[in-house]
């Protein structure tokens, strides 16, 4: 999220079309599987970037990001008290000279959710986040890292979801456009080549998550940094309701926060799976157990939309679902709705 200091910050797989899409070999369950897109697209005339996409056979999925990150078993065993639910995606933050988090991801997978890795093009612990640059990332400075990197999650085996440089089009970030000289051809070029060194280690198991923020005024239009289907697996968009808190421009209710954007999304990536992969809301300024309640079913009435992970961090503003009772109650509530399925 903007403003925010490196810490510890999950998605659904559509099944088969985004493979078959982009010339990636699928088996015949895959292959069944998009015929049977096809079919439930014919059947319930769900076309048009404006409409439903026809991908999740389940309910939106929920993930959780926290202070502690995948290893905090404490806090992670109280999202799924509290929520009444077991988090299937667990969203973290590495810098570009952390190792791979292999162990981070072992705790994400003994607790049977998909990892979701935010992988940020500078040093935390340099003066202004050191001279990682996407400039440098494209011209190969870094390969023999992200070689490490590639390889590590290859022989990890299991999905892992990578979202890069996320949040390009803001002005808070060093690789945002516009920051320290960074521009949106330097974002684009970074991440095919990140995507190239990842292909050619045969590194499959990772899914590339392209994801800016919510667009506002005076951000880097989306069609500028987009790298092109063929390096991207997932969209994703990360947006807060700030209320009337500090720096916040007014309580924003959730289509008003995110259609345009998810709306952007699908003129971009037609057919491509899209993740709430931030969110959270203020207390000030509004009903914020409404919002949640809002948010989930507002989210879940639209089947390209396959996961939202939540911002349980109080940090510029008490973002937490649990910050307090009615609001913990409207997600637990929220949760157990949709779909009309119950645990």
């Amino acid at each position: 999220m903007w403003g925010t200091a490196a810490t510890y910050r999950p998605a659904a797989r559509c099944p088969g079309v985004g493979d078959i899409r982009r010339g990636r070999s699928a088996g015949p369950g895959a292959l069944l599987a998009a015929l049977g897109l096809v079919l439930v697209t014919t059947l319930c005339g769900c076309s048009g970037s404006s409409g439903p996409w026809p991908y999740r056979t389940e309910p939106l999925q929920f993930g959780v990001t926290t202070p502690g990150g995948p290893r905090a078993a404490d806090e992670l065993d109280g999202i799924e008290r509290l929520a009444g639910e077991r988090p299937a995606l667990v969203l973290s933050y590495a810098d570009f000279s952390t190792p791979p988090p292999l162990a981070d991801l072992d705790a994400v997978a003994a607790r049977g959710a998909t990892p979701v890795l935010t992988w940020e093009p500078w040093d935390w612990s340099a003066p202004a986040g050191g001279r990682v640059t996407l400039r440098d990332i494209a011209a190969g400075d870094h390969d023999a890292y992200v070689r490490g990197w590639a390889d590590a999650l290859r022989h990890w085996g299991r999905p892992v979801h990578l979202r890069f440089a996320h949040e390009q089009n803001g002005d808070w970030y060093p690789w945002a456009v516009g920051v320290g000289g960074t521009t949106a051809a330097d974002h684009v070029a970074a991440w095919r080549h990140l995507h190239q060194v990842f292909e050619e280690a045969g590194a499959g198991n990772v899914e590339f998550v392209w994801n800016p923020n919510v667009r506002y005024p005076g951000s880097t239009p989306l069609s500028d940094t987009w790298p092109g289907a063929r390096y991207v697996d997932r969209v994703a968009v990360d947006g807060y309701n700030w209320g009337s808190s500090p720096g916040g421009s007014g309580w924003q209710e959730p289509d008003e926060l995110f259609d345009g954007t998810l709306d952007e999304l699908r003129e971009l990536a037609p057919g491509t799976p899209i993740t709430v992969a931030e969110v959270g809301c203020a207390e000030a300024g509004g009903d914020k157990a409404a919002w949640i309640r809002e948010l989930v079913a507002h989210l879940d009435r639209q089947s390209d939309v396959t996961a939202f992970v939540w911002f349980e961090h109080d940090k510029e503003a008490d973002w937490r679902f649990s910050s307090s009772p009615a609001a913990t109650e409207a997600m637990r509530g929220a949760l157990a709705g949709r779909w009309g399925m119950r645990r």
